[in-house]
Formats: C-alpha cells, sequence, structure tokens
C-alpha cells in the first residue's frame, strides 16, 4: 500500500498573491500594498493589485478547482481585507467573499484548508508596530477569532502561519521582503518570539470558536539530506536538519521554529547561541505557544546534500556542478520529502503534511497555444515518488499540497517565475492548464498508484 486512501490531494495559493482587487471593496492597505509600489522592491515594478483577478474569478476558478479533482484547497484570508485596521470593525463585503469561496468549495466537494497568515499584515499594524508590539499576539488572536467564528460548521481545517522564518528572515534580516527594514537580531528574536506567541493564542481562540476544528502550522524548510544511506551519513543530516546556526541563518532553523510549538521549549543549541539577545520569556509563555496541534505542515521545496566528515561533524557539500535547478534558480533535491518527512516525524510524532512543494518552471504558450511544462511533471513526479517512499515505511503522511494552483506574483520576484498548474496571461487573465495540470488530475484520480 503506498498512500492511504483518506490522503489529501490539494493545491494551494495565498491571498496577495492572486487575488488582486488590492483597494476594493472596503479593504485596508497590507505591507504588501505599500512595498511593492516602491521603486526598486519588486522586479521590474510589479504589484499584486490586480494579480490573478482571484478576487472577481473566483466562480471560474473554483469549477477549475473541480475539474482538476482536488480532495482540497489551502488558501489564505487577507487579514487586511476583512479588518481594515487590524482589528475593530469588520468589512463585510471582504468577509462575505470567503464566505462565498468556503461554499462555492463545498458545494464542489474540495475541503478549504484556510491559511490565517501568509505574510500580508494590515499595514496599520505595522505602524503601530507589527510583530514587534507585545500586543500583536492579541491581534492575532482577535483576527482568529473572527475568522473562526464567521467560518465555523463550514470549515474545520485551519493552519496559523505560514513560514514564519521567510516573513521575519527575507523581511527585516535579508529586507527583500515586505516591509524591507533591516532590524538587530534582538529585535528579530522578540519578533520570532511575538508570532509564536500569536500562533499559541490563535489556537485558543480556534478551539473556543469552532467545535472540532483541526490546527495545523505549516513552517518551511530546505532537508538535509544524506549523500548516502549509510548511518553515519542519516546522522549527519539529522543533525544538520535540527541544528541552529549563528550569525543571521538562525532565523533557517527548523527546530528554532518547530521545538517550541511541538516540543514546549526553545532547542538547547539554540538558546546558547543567541542567548545574549534573547527576548523576556514568560513563565507561561512555552505553554502557551505549545497548545496542541492536530498536524503539522511544512513546506519544502529543495534540500541540501549533508555527510559526516572525519571530524564526526555534519559536513554540508555542494550541489553537483551542473546539476538541476528551477527557473527561479534553486537547486533540485529529488529526495527532499523523504528525508524530511523521515527526521520530522521522528522528532515530531505529528499527522505531517506538505502544505507547499512545486517548481518555477520557464513556461510559455507553445505553437499549438499549449504549454508543455515536462520538467515541472518530472519534477513533480520524483519528490512524489519520494513522499510515497515514506509512507510505504510508515510514516503518518496526511497529505500533499501542490505549489501552486496557478502562476501568480511571486513576491519580489513579480510576475518573473511561474508556479502554476495552470497558465496565467497576466494581459488577459485568461487561465490555461498545462501539461502537469493533466498529469497532477490523474496523479489524485489514481491516489498516485500511477507513480
Amino acid at each position: 500500500m503506498a498512500f492511504r486512501k483518506d490522503f489529501v490531494w490539494g493545491a494551494a495559493t495565498s491571498a496577495y498573491q492572486i487575488e488582486g482587487a488590492a483597494f476594493e471593496d472596503g479593504k485596508g492597505e497590507s505591507i504588501w500594498d505599500v512595498f511593492s509600489h516602491q521603486p526598486g522592491k519588486v522586479f521590474d515594478g510589479h504589484t499584486g493589485d490586480t494579480a490573478c483577478g482571484h478576487y472577481h474569478c473566483m466562480e471560474k476558478d473554483v469549477e477549475m478547482m473541480a475539474d482538476l479533482g482536488l480532495k482540497a484547497y489551502r488558501f489564505s484570508v487577507s487579514w487586511p481585507r476583512v479588518l481594515p485596521q487590524g482589528i475593530g470593525d469588520v468589512n463585510e463585503a471582504g468577509m462575505h467573499f470567503y464566505e462565498r469561496l468556503v461554499d462555492m468549495l463545498l458545494e464542489h466537494g474540495i475541503t478549504p484548508y484556510v491559511t490565517l497568515y501568509h505574510w500580508d499584515m494590515p499595514y496599520a499594524l505595522y505602524l503601530r508596530g507589527g510583530w514587534m508590539n507585545p500586543e500583536s499576539p492579541q491581534w492575532f488572536a482577535e483576527y482568529a477569532a473572527l475568522i473562526g467564528r464567521r467560518l465555523k460548521g463550514k470549515v474545520k481545517h485551519f493552519i496559523t502561519f505560514n513560514e514564519p522564518q521567510v516573513f521575519i528572515g527575507c523581511s527585516f534580516i535579508q529586507t527583500v521582503h515586505a516591509p524591507g527594514v533591516r532590524m538587530e537580531r534582538r529585535e528579530c528574536l522578540q519578533m520570532s518570539h511575538n508570532v509564536l506567541l500569536a500562533h499559541g493564542r490563535a489556537v485558543q481562540a480556534l478551539r473556543a470558536e469552532v467545535p472540532g476544528v483541526q490546527i495545523g502550522y505549516a513552517p518551511t524548510s530546505n532537508a538535509a539530506v544524506p549523500v548516502s544511506e549509510s548511518l553515519q551519513d542519516q546522522d549527519a543530516a539529522r543533525q544538520a536538519y535540527f541544528a541552529t546556526p549563528d550569525g543571521d541563518d538562525w532565523v533557517w532553523s527548523v527546530a528554532w521554529w518547530s521545538d517550541p510549538v511541538l516540543l514546549g521549549k526553545y532547542p538547547e543549541d539554540g538558546m546558547k547561541i543567541l542567548e545574549k539577545d534573547m527576548p523576556h520569556v514568560g513563565g507561561d509563555d512555552m505553554k502557551l505557544i505549545s497548545q496542541p496541534i492536530d498536524f503539522y505542515g511544512q513546506n519544502i521545496y529543495r534540500g541540501d546534500p549533508v555527510r559526516m566528515g572525519q571530524d564526526g561533524r555534519p559536513e554540508f557539500l555542494k550541489h553537483p556542478v551542473g546539476g538541476p535547478k528551477t527557473a527561479i534558480g534553486w537547486h533540485v533535491n529529488f529526495d527532499c520529502l523523504y528525508w524530511a518527512v523521515k527526521f520530522l516525524n521522528e522528532r515530531y510524532k505529528k499527522p505531517i503534511y506538505i502544505t507547499e512543494n512545486g517548481m518555477s518552471c520557464h513556461d510559455w504558450l507553445s505553437l499549438d497555444g499549449k504549454v508543455h511544462d515536462s520538467a515541472r511533471i518530472d519534477y513533480l513526479h520524483r519528490h512524489l515518488l519520494g513522499l510515497r517512499r515514506a509512507a510505504e515505511e510508515g510514516m503518518d503522511i496526511a497529505g500533499y499540497f501542490q505549489w501552486s494552483l496557478m502562476d501568480n506574483f511571486e513576491w519580489s520576484q513579480g510576475y518573473s517565475d511561474r508556479f502554476g498548474l495552470v497558465y496565467i496571461d497576466f494581459a488577459t487573465l485568461e487561465r490555461i492548464p498545462k501539461d502537469s495540470y493533466e498529469w497532477y488530475r490523474e496523479t489524485i484520480h489514481m491516489n498516485g498508484e500511477n507513480l
């Protein structure tokens, strides 16, 4: 047996990347609305003002999801669309959009998975300090309670945060994402702690509002992949995967963002490295952060080769010369899902969803009017073979969400990279299913037996 019979086959998107209608129907500004309009911040001056036009094409898009055969659809709510100031008065037009989306998904037999935060903080809250503000966990809890209350009875699956490493690391260390402001390590650690507290408060709020709720969390990682299956190299990769690096790279630590949520404590190596910059951790903070969750998500696109060094310590190796890379320039390691799931399952012992996986291809319309993305099919096929191997070995894998349903606004890359199963003509907003769309439909239908 490969994937279990109730395996969740899905696709994922996020609000700012596909919705458009950035300034319509009472929506407030997000940090990305402001950042993308600043010269030089996004490739070629692109913005998410229109994106894929999903706000106005939602019915057509859900019909497309049904045609694809999706069992589940992971999407995010735009916080400023429903709460223009981040707190306070609800924008009913924005809330109604998500209520209609959920209703239509359910009408087509598609289970909604709602992500509460996919990077588009209300600008009004950023002006009040954003994640630096000690009130931010409460802001997020109030927002979570609103979404839970308005969608209860229809939505059972919620994800609190998407990739906190990225919206802290890329935003406040590398400064390539909104709001693009460099902060010191102690400030970034304070924000990270507040985000984890916000996660815990949101879990409490959702459980209070939604009977039978299933709550998850979706950080990201590059898997550490052993260069051989020797026990020594496996141990090296396991150590490397959960280690906390020094310097700015602490923010990419798997354990730093997941141990507090699932084990109730920060990793010991990280506490030693970061001790002088650590924020105050209150007596009940870790209990709040580690509120029980029902499933654990990971966004995984790539892996890094690791072996055991002669000194008995893990050693990262360079990727092979001339090895595969995606259009966005990311190295490819086809074994990354297998090893990540193996190590994560061992450590955290929670049902795991791959909440994002996919690739950017050099896609264009061919002379026959179709998009022949054979590289994407090969990428998905080989990654899913690794995931199937993990399932066959008894690891608790609940589902897989392909990134992304459609080409979209890829943050600082603008519209220059295409990750979708569906090609978007950004001038006309026409949707054109790619070859990978047909391949994924067959894979869903066969529950992966075609791999």
